[in-house]
């Protein structure tokens, strides 16, 4: 059973955002999405918190400030993921922008089933071949939970400076320096900084220890802030939490892509996704480019998107665009044989009625790909709504470890359900990391029905009935006047993403006609039902559903604006069917 609700808001705030020239509509969203004055609505970049606060940041950018004088060797030990490519590129964009040489700022990206997440040991062993083998390694996106890592480092005569998002373990490694919003002692306001987040704020406060320094003026200080296009493609990807901070990084970020500024590799991948920038917004970030960035950690080596980033040459990023592009139909057509497979798997168990008594998924084969597990198990959770764990055989295990990526809901934090896991049998997980909503971990392929076993247990223990009854919030209903193209335009243009979701209405609908499109997606002509007098059909389509509607059904749904041939057309994209009887 489904629960549709209406987001709450306080029609008083809602007035007092709308007196201020906001949108009504506008007005009516921010209020439920927590914005309490019209103070709050710029997003301006005077608006982002100081990096004064954020732990060792200041401390760290007069380290580095020295080590650009010095000109030591600096190696950025990268992430294989969105996030980590995109720290890694402002990272070795500012660095240089700031007065490192080519040669003095270096990057590498560790491969992801070999070599494992982080830090760890065997990095350090290949960082140290480098040449010139590198004084400092910083790590972008990762390095917190790397303790071996950090003494390895050490021993081979290399020192580390951590930059992070991730939560800690019980120990913090011991590097040179961290800067990690989410380090104990940390007092920065804004958690969810992602991993490009934390990067691009040492950069800001290493241009002000070089002004301090006598190095620039205001007037002739080189302008990191022409970063921000990654900042904002890193964050929206990595599904970081956009609170008002992360807004103003993800709005100005956009509004270079749109201006046509941005980085030559992020404008290839617009064109490679077929997408238009000067209408870009946090959905094309998030559901196009970031995946094909994605695709090449995932599948290939996360390398070829780095020299995507970094990249000044139109030519030479849109040749590396358009491979991204291929190996991401690549990935498409792997993950769908999985979650075929995963789907024909759990057939079984809700023919025999022992899915309904599950409170969590953990599924393996040996023919999946470790590359494409974590979207197979969000693929899961979503269907199913149960946290998720997908594994696949890991590589350079001789067929011993399985690798594995989960998934959860809101409610039920992931890492620590593994911790709990781990604790109750210590040795079950050989290694594990993450967040609340997604984690990693690595187990024996004979202990795999354990685990299940031991982790259905903590889910059983955990998940209430209430987190486990599929809910749709929405934002109440359009009038028959609002669902115009000037509206879509109008949503389009915010800055939506998690933790200030992206607007779903709701209302009743006279379906006209329905058909598939592709044997696997609905598509409908759709009459709203209302006061006031009958609209025309509107396009609508319900993407990876094949079940027609009812002749009058009661939709979640939200509102685009669709551009074919010059012309712009509503279009409502259904997200949920009410199938509640009416009271």
């Amino acid at each position: 059973m489904s629960l549709f609700s209406q987001r709450p808001f306080s029609e008083r705030t809602a007035n007092w955002l709308a007196q201020s020239g906001l949108h009504p509509i506008l007005a009516r969203l921010y209020a439920a999405r927590g914005l309490q004055s019209p103070e709050e609505l710029s997003l301006d970049l005077k608006q982002l918190l100081s990096p004064i606060e954020l732990k060792g940041c200041i401390e760290t950018a007069s380290l580095l400030a020295d080590i650009l004088e010095k000109n030591e060797s600096i190696l950025i030990v990268a992430d294989y993921d969105c996030d980590g490519a995109t720290a890694c590129a402002v990272g070795v964009r500012g660095l240089r922008l700031l007065g490192g040489s080519e040669t003095q700022i270096q990057f590498l990206v560790p491969n992801r089933f070999t070599m494992g997440y982080g830090l760890t040991p065997e990095v350090v062993e290949l960082a140290a071949q480098q040449n010139p083998k590198p004084k400092y390694l910083i790590t972008v996106d990762n390095g917190i939970a790397s303790e071996a890592g950090v003494d390895r480092a050490r021993e081979l005569g290399m020192e580390v400076i951590v930059t992070d998002h991730h939560l800690p373990g019980d120990h913090l490694p011991k590097a040179l320096a961290i800067v990690n919003p989410n380090q104990p002692g940390c007092t920065f306001p804004s958690k969810a900084l992602a991993g490009v987040g934390v990067m691009f704020y040492l950069l800001v406060a290493l241009r002000a220890e070089l002004r301090k320094r006598g190095k620039f003026t205001n007037e002739n200080q080189p302008k990191v802030e022409n970063l921000l296009d990654l900042v904002a493609l890193g964050t929206v990807a990595d599904v970081a939490q956009l609170d008002r901070n992360n807004r103003v990084l993800v709005s100005n970020g956009l509004k270079r892509i749109r201006a046509g500024i941005s980085q030559p590799g992020i404008q290839a991948l617009f064109q490679a996704a077929t997408r238009d920038p000067r209408k870009a917004n946090t959905f094309d970030l998030g559901f196009a480019i970031g995946p094909r960035l994605n695709a090449a950690g995932r599948l290939a080596d996360m390398t070829l998107g780095i020299r995507l980033l970094l990249t000044d040459s139109t030519d030479e990023a849109i040749t590396l665009a358009y491979e991204l592009d291929r190996i991401n139909r690549e990935r498409r057509v792997i993950e769908t044989g999985m979650q075929e497979t995963a789907l024909s798997h759990l057939a079984e168990d809700q023919l025999s009625g022992t899915m309904a008594e599950r409170t969590s998924i953990c599924l393996w084969n040996p023919e999946w790909h470790q590359g494409v597990v974590g979207i197979v198990a969000s693929r899961l959770k979503e269907r199913f709504n149960r946290p998720a764990i997908v594994f696949a055989p890991a590589d350079g295990s001789t067929g011993e470890e399985l690798r594995g990526s989960g998934r959860s809901l809101t409610g039920f934090h992931l890492r620590d359900a593994l911790d709990l896991v781990s604790k109750r049998e210590p040795g079950l997980i050989l290694k594990f990391g993450g967040h609340a909503m997604a984690a990693g971990l690595t187990i024996r392929k004979s202990d795999f029905d354990k685990f299940d076993t031991c982790f259905q247990g903590v889910a059983s223990e955990l998940l209430t009935d209430e987190l486990l009854e599929r809910r749709h919030a929405h934002d109440g209903g359009l009038e028959l006047s609002e669902f115009t193209p000037e509206i879509g335009d109008l949503l389009a243009e915010e800055i939506w993403g998690q933790g200030f979701p992206q607007p779903v209405f709701y209302g009743e609908f006279e379906i006209t006609q329905q058909s598939l499109m592709k044997e696997k997606h609905l598509r409908l002509m759709v009459r709203p039902l209302g006061n006031g007098t009958p609209s025309k059909p509107l396009t609508a389509v319900w993407f990876n559903r094949t079940q027609s509607l009812p002749a009058t059904a009661k939709l979640a749904y939200r509102l685009v604006t669709d551009r074919y041939q010059g012309q712009a057309r509503v279009q409502l994209m259904i997200e949920a069917h009410d199938e509640a009887p009416t009271p």
